[in-house]
């Protein structure tokens, strides 16, 4: 039969033609009828791997995982009906994270809307203004214009979903039966060759978004701050990319003296330069360090920092900050930033090094030496309960049982902020990355496999109990693409970071237990049988060592790490209590 049995088949394999010729390597499918023609055209179609899931809200994640890694779109395919409204979450993430995705929604033709018919749905902009970029496809025509237009609005489309703000596009594609590949005369001789096939290699519409390069004037005018003071800090949040960043603000940080402020999921802080920080949390809760390191220029790349009290410290500052925005995203929510540079940070770095000899002084030295006075006395506050298992213990062995390049996914909530507090920085690079766009712990593990699939190598997920929970079904998905992933789960039986609220004081002690501690009682070994994952539950931070090792060798295995919920408010006030004692009242050069 031949490739183009039908008109379907043929839009269809155009459409995918097109996403592949703009940069898709990924194609996540969910089984459905409407959709047949294109879950079809993507197995079929060279250059394009895909992957079966079954439920649309895991799938979701799933697409966002491999962009995240691979940085290119990923297309995720969905029927009719409800089916799309199930990757509004993701959509929303790659939103506010900036990850391309592109999203097919298969639908059905104009005279079954409105009337009844089963799994139809209005279904034009889906996702409203989290969507950069919505089409209708129409109905497949046998006609030269119409495949064209297909053509390049879905060329189009890709570059929408690339260009900054990167983000989620919609294409709405109804189909009328037959949907399966059933030979079905139409006008084929009709058509052009351009309109079959398209450009071969290339998109039918190439649109070159510009080069992000920051303005020279701008960075010729920061360069003259820098020069000007030697209190500086460079404070890397949450970032994606992996350009060669690590290298470039190390460059920096040397240039200038000043020293890195970096998160986990920075890709500035393993395998950062000699200036990088990762105990400043703790540092800035002493309040005479604070006092006493007050910058008067702040140089900020990535997105929303993490932990509450470094970004209090900044903006009660009084420093003269500057934004570089590299994705067209402002991360500044008390405005507080006097300039903003938009363009590559990469680049931008470079040209602020250029001329810069500073090197680390007085000022970058008291950090640092603060710096190994907290990491000293957090060490031996570990040393002194060898064989305890602990939610800040836990962030510190899996990062420190992790062989350089690794991909290690972090959920939020307090997985993220362990790993930010207590897994210091360290000459091993590693790739580590979160969903910080909305900050929520929906479809964690199911990016988690994105992540390792892109990735192709075996992968590490810290995850919470409430958050494995909140996506237990991706566990099935884990199991059919036999995806080699690492789940470390810390179970403390609830959810362990509304103790640290407000909430917990002022609420009656069984109400709080009920509506925010929410106690589960799941064995999780359960959910490791569901996805036929090797299941550990080591007891000491030897073993759980041991066990992240054993898993980084290959296949799906699900590490749970059980802790207790009540004694990890007070685990976390004894440590930083211990490491600001190791500050006590400077001077710390």
């Amino acid at each position: 039969m031949s490739s183009d049995a039908n008109l379907n088949v043929l839009w269809a394999r155009a459409l995918l033609e097109e996403l592949v010729r703009g940069g898709v390597r990924h194609a996540v499918v969910c089984p459905g009828s409407r959709s047949s023609p294109l879950a079809l055209a993507c197995a079929a179609t060279e250059g394009l791997r895909t992957w079966s899931v079954i439920d649309e809200r895991s799938a979701g994640f799933f697409a966002l995982g491999l962009a995240k890694q691979s940085r290119a779109p990923a297309v995720v395919v969905a029927t009719s009906g409800t089916a799309g409204a199930h990757f509004y979450p993701a959509v929303i993430e790659a939103a506010l994270a900036h990850v391309p995705l592109v999203v097919l929604t298969a639908d059905r033709p104009l005279e079954l809307q409105g009337w009844g018919a089963p799994q139809t749905v209005p279904q034009a902009r889906f996702f409203g203004e989290h969507a950069r970029f919505f089409a209708d496809l129409g109905l497949p025509e046998a006609h030269d214009a119409a495949l064209i237009h297909l053509r390049a609005t879905v060329a189009r489309a890709v570059v929408s979903a690339w260009r900054a703000p990167r983000g989620a596009v919609q294409l709405n594609v109804p189909f009328r039966e037959p949907l399966a590949p059933i030979a079905e005369p139409f006008a084929e001789a009709a058509l052009s060759a351009l309109a079959k096939s398209g450009r071969a290699g290339a998109p039918l519409t190439r649109i070159v978004p510009p080069e992000p390069v920051p303005d020279a004037a701008i960075l010729d005018e920061v360069r003259r701050r820098i020069a000007a003071t030697t209190r500086g800090v460079i404070v890397c949040g949450p970032r994606d990319e992996a350009d060669g960043f690590a290298a470039a603000i190390s460059a920096l940080s040397q240039a200038t003296g000043y020293p890195v402020l970096a998160e986990a999921t920075s890709q500035a802080r393993y395998g950062g330069g000699p200036l990088t920080l990762s105990h400043y949390d703790a540092l800035l809760r002493h309040a005479p360090f604070a006092k006493a390191h007050r910058p008067e220029l702040v140089l900020r790349f990535g997105g929303g920092l993490t932990p509450k009290v470094p970004q209090q410290w900044l903006d009660g500052s009084g420093a003269d900050i500057v934004l570089f925005s590299d994705g067209g995203a402002l991360f500044d929510p008390a405005h507080r930033a006097a300039t903003v540079v938009e363009g590559s940070a990469v680049a931008a770095c470079e040209a602020l090094s250029r001329g810069l000899a500073r090197g680390a002084g007085p000022w970058a030295r008291s950090f640092l030496a603060a710096e190994q006075r907290v990491r000293t006395a957090l060490e031996a506050a570990f040393a002194e309960q060898p064989d305890m298992l602990s939610e800040p213990r836990i962030a510190r062995e899996v990062v420190a049982a992790l062989p350089a390049g690794a991909p290690l996914f972090v959920s939020s909530s307090m997985p993220i902020r362990d790993l930010d507090a207590f897994a210091p920085a360290g000459a091993v690079p590693l790739r580590v990355l979160a969903n910080r766009g909305a900050n929520g712990i929906d479809g964690i593990l199911s990016s988690a496999l994105g992540m390792a699939a892109a990735a192709g190598r075996p992968a590490v997920l810290l995850t919470g109990d409430l958050a494995l929970l909140h996506d237990v079904g991706a566990f099935v998905t884990a199991s059919r693409a036999r995806v080699p992933l690492t789940v470390v789960a810390v179970n403390n039986d609830g959810g362990g970071i509304f103790s640290f609220l407000p909430i917990a004081q002022a609420a009656p002690r069984d109400a709080f237990e009920t509506l925010f501690g929410t106690p589960h009682g799941v064995d999780l070994s359960h959910a490791a049988a569901l996805g036929g994952a090797r299941f550990h539950r080591p007891e000491t931070p030897s073993a759980l060592r041991a066990a992240v090792r054993d898993g980084l060798e290959g296949g799906l295995h699900l590490v749970e790490a059980r802790v207790d919920r009540n004694a990890n408010v007070d685990e976390h006030r004894r440590l930083f209590a211990r490491m600001a004692a190791s500050l006590g009242d400077g001077p710390w050069a």
